[in-house]
């Protein structure tokens, strides 16, 4: 991925915050030659530096099967928004362009077919999901076919080896620009604007000239 220096982050809390926000993920890999892509929900966890993703595909999906040999992408979608130049301070010496954030990871990924171990990783799954309902919906408590679905799915783990994090907020613009973009992005009817306005407003950096 182009990251310039001014978009760059690297602390680790970024990926926490991107997954928080949305962890259904872009897997890609190599398919009898060609890249190959499967849109999945994951689970996350970290251990200081050490970053691991879990999910499942469905069974027919051929991704898992040469996966394993293989070093994968897996990328994580943060909020993004256009940005119109009419906000800036000089509108006509600028160009649109779009804010984003997102998260690229590579690494290797362990295939798992274990009952016991699919089940916690549906279950993980479903409990973040549920929480919010008043009959939350529990793999335990279902039917008794219900459980035999797992042999239907293949689970994963992949273990980071490079987290690459792209914060573009505007930073290599002047902070009138910084500060009109905010303002229009108020007046957006957008969770995704919402969201990148705040970080905006939050980035250290946004106080550079613009390039």
């Amino acid at each position: 991925m182009y990251v310039p220096d001014h978009f760059q982050e690297t602390d680790l809390a970024r990926l926490d915050w991107l997954v928080s926000h949305d962890a259904f993920a872009t897997l890609v890999s190599i398919v009898d030659g060609a890249p190959f892509v499967s849109h999945l929900p994951v689970l996350y966890r970290r251990d200081d530096q050490q970053v691991r993703f879990a999910g499942h595909w469905a069974r027919p999906n051929p991704q898992w099967r040469a996966i394993e040999s293989q070093r994968v992408l897996l990328i994580i979608h943060g909020p993004h928004t256009y940005i119109s130049p009419r906000w800036y301070v000089e509108p006509r010496r600028q160009v649109p362009t779009w804010n984003y954030c997102v998260a690229h990871v590579y690494g290797k990924v362990r295939l798992i077919t274990d009952e016991a171990a699919l089940e916690q990783i549906v279950s993980a799954l479903a409990a973040r999901y549920e929480a919010s309902g008043a009959d939350a919906w529990k793999l335990a408590t279902s039917e008794p076919g219900v459980r035999s679905m797992l042999r239907s799915i293949v689970g994963f783990e992949l273990a980071a080896d490079e987290v690459q994090l792209k914060f573009k907020l505007s930073q290599n613009h002047p902070r009138g620009n910084v500060e009109g973009a905010i303002v229009g992005l108020r007046s957006v009817p957008s969770d995704d604007a919402r969201a990148v306005m705040t970080l905006m407003q939050d980035a250290p950096r946004n106080t550079g000239s613009a390039s």
